[in-house]
């Protein structure tokens, strides 16, 4: 049987795998395994969710908190917000755990349903399957006053806000700056904390009507935003995506800056103020050779974990590591957030512009980005990837061939029916050729019959 969970949640498209029915029985299962402790003591648990302003968000958050206070759970609906600000608010409202429901960068008909344990961390896997393994199970029904009630979190956002402020190294007085808010959670709070940050602010992608999230805006489609940033004369600007656990960015002369430019940014600025905890940034093995290499030369060490900002976060949290991040976008600054954070994060790069007095393309320039080729290899075996003996020879072929100017990763995709096959090199014609021929080898050793 498939498994309900994701790698970020329950998600498809609304209405079809993820109904009303589906929201109201996943919350009720959540509150037999998040609040069991609660319930046992006799004390109410208490859950805060929020949302992205997806239409289907507006039914499906209705039947997540009916579901909830049908369980006796009391509930905080904090409206449409961040995944990481309803991160946040868990903790800072020491709530038992909380609920976002949103699809991040997916378009407008999908969505759904993610759950934060209590201090607003991202479920374990074995909770996860807990929760689904409860769905078989009749639900805790009390009555009279033992039903939750469901209450609007009315200072949510500005909770929010008033935390991102304090974690300011810099203010941003003398900056311009274009933020493109993907017609998603962050449309009405990342443009008020860059104003009250003191930065000049153009705002795009800050019109959400339920269907246009994500929709030729964001950080999936940079075009719009870097056009704006050269028309405006801005110094940079911030892109988040729907749910504005993300951030990319663009310089003031419209080129993209990536996932790993800002880490490599953000790296060296924390290790100069001592903060950099044991001089470690954690990444995926999908980040960009180059972002090794810059960070080797100024004596911080990568640690590499599989793909996937849960799996960064866990590597962070295990050793007490203050940065971490995906080349995406996805930034966890553990001092200050359990999830990533895109606010957070653009907040944090436009300081750094503003406290050096050096353009964000000065400052991206530590890191030279190697090219970088990704081939999805379609009907194929996954499963044998790592064993095949021909596969595994053509791999060390190419090593050999690249030397220290480039790497070789083959992995299994977690999301599709496909091997993704990536191959950095000093220059690009060298990493389509040797991506090329490799795709060609995983195509006939592990074609499916």
């Amino acid at each position: 049987m498939t498994r309900l969970f994701g790698t970020d949640g329950v998600r498809g498209l609304a209405n079809g795998l993820l109904d009303a029915q589906l929201a109201l029985k996943l919350s009720q299962a959540a509150a037999m395994v998040l609040g069991h402790r609660q319930v046992a003591e006799g004390v109410r648990p208490r859950a805060v969710v929020a949302r992205d302003p997806r239409a289907s968000g507006e039914f499906l958050s209705a039947a997540v908190e009916a579901g909830l206070a049908s369980a006796g759970v009391d509930v905080y609906d904090a409206g449409v917000l961040p995944t990481p600000a309803a991160a946040y608010l868990v903790a800072d409202l020491n709530a038992d755990f909380g609920v976002m429901i949103s699809a991040s960068h997916n378009p407008a008909p999908d969505n759904g349903i993610k759950f934060f344990a209590r201090g607003g961390h991202k479920l374990a896997d074995e909770i996860e399957d807990q929760i689904e393994a409860e769905l078989a199970n009749d639900p805790v029904r009390p009555t009279g006053a033992g039903v939750g009630r469901v209450r609007r979190f009315a200072d949510a956002e500005d909770r929010y806000i008033v935390h991102l402020l304090t974690t300011l190294p810099h203010r941003l007085e003398g900056l311009k700056v274009v933020l493109d808010c993907a017609h998603g959670a962050a449309s009405g709070c990342s443009p008020q904390v860059f104003k009250d940050a003191g930065a000049e602010v153009v705002v795009i992608g800050a019109e959400p009507d339920g269907l246009n999230i994500n929709d030729g805006v964001g950080s999936t489609h940079l075009g719009v935003l870097q056009d704006a940033v050269v028309a405006h004369g801005a110094d940079l600007g911030i892109a988040h995506d729907g749910d504005a656990d993300r951030c990319l960015a663009v310089d003031h002369e419209g080129t993209i800056v990536d996932g790993d430019q800002i880490m490599a940014i953000l790296g060296l600025a924390l290790k100069a103020d001592g903060r950099l905890r044991d001089d470690v940034l954690v990444a995926t093995v999908m980040s960009n050779l180059g972002l090794k290499i810059a960070l080797r030369e100024a004596g911080i060490e990568i640690r590499e974990t599989a793909v996937g900002d849960r799996y960064v976060l866990e590597e962070m949290r295990a050793h007490g590591y203050s940065l971490g991040g995906e080349q995406s976008g996805h930034v966890i600054f553990l001092d200050h957030a359990t999830t990533g954070d895109g606010v957070l994060t653009g907040l944090q790069l436009a300081a750094q512009v503003a406290k050096t007095g050096r353009s964000l393309k000065d400052l991206a320039s530590v890191m030279t980005r190697l090219p970088q080729v990704l081939i999805n290899v379609k009907g194929v075996d996954k499963a044998r990837v790592t064993a095949d003996d021909g596969v595994r020879l053509a791999v060390a072929a190419a090593e050999a061939e690249l030397g220290e100017t480039g790497r070789v990763l083959l992995r299994p995709s977690g999301t599709e029916p496909v091997v993704r096959v990536m191959v950095e090199a000093a220059d690009h014609e060298t990493a389509q050729a040797i991506a090329g021929r490799l795709a060609a080898v995983v195509q006939n050793q592990l074609a499916l019959a």
